[in-house]
């Protein structure tokens, strides 16, 4: 392992905020970073994403997965490391997931680091707030679904509630209960 990065990750468009700090391998993939997000945030990785990353050479670049018949210009993510476009603190770059409900995340460098002896990786080592429950219509649809499961007298608030499984506290958010899939077989069961 070349070290290890130190990411804050936020929801973007969302009051108050949603964010996670990971830690993460050096030599780690956009992909292998996607699906630390998606283990972090709560996220269900059932649809697609995308990093939007500047590339001082090719300009604006997607990173994500590819169409299988080629029609796109999407960066197949487990090629690109982290490394060529995370150099310096400050570095930076939007992820996206959920195209339809447009769920967007900047993704920060804050700084490099050596591993700690004995330290799992990746590993999320603060956040705070709940992930909003996947398919509730991205940041406007989850403030509607605040306000029903919130508010008893809500005319949807029995509904909103049997939805996401019968209760859902927006606050609620614990770090050490993160728990990451190893990314190799997740790529395995897509590819």
């Amino acid at each position: 392992m070349d070290g290890v990065l130190k990411f804050k990750v936020a929801l973007l468009d969302l009051s108050p905020p949603i964010w996670r700090e990971l830690e993460v391998p050096g030599d780690y993939s956009f992909w292998d970073l996607h699906v630390a997000i998606q283990d972090a945030m709560g996220w269900t990785d059932s649809h697609l994403h995308a990093f939007e990353i500047d590339d001082s050479r090719l300009g604006r670049v997607e990173v994500g997965i590819p169409d299988p018949d080629g029609g796109d210009s999407v960066i197949a993510g487990w090629k690109r490391k982290l490394s060529k476009d995370f150099k310096n603190p400050g570095d930076e770059c939007v992820y996206e997931y959920d195209f339809g409900d447009s769920w967007r995340h900047s993704v920060v460098l804050e700084r490099t680091e050596q591993a700690v002896r004995g330290a799992t990786y990746p590993r999320c080592v603060d956040g705070a707030r709940n992930c909003p429950p996947e398919d509730c219509g991205g940041p406007f649809g989850y403030e509607e679904f605040l306000e029903a499961v919130n508010d008893p007298s809500h005319e949807n608030h029995e509904a909103m509630l049997e939805w996401c499984g019968g209760s859902f506290d927006s606050e609620e958010f614990d770090p050490k209960a993160v728990q990451f899939d190893d990314p190799s077989e997740r790529l395995k069961t897509l590819l």
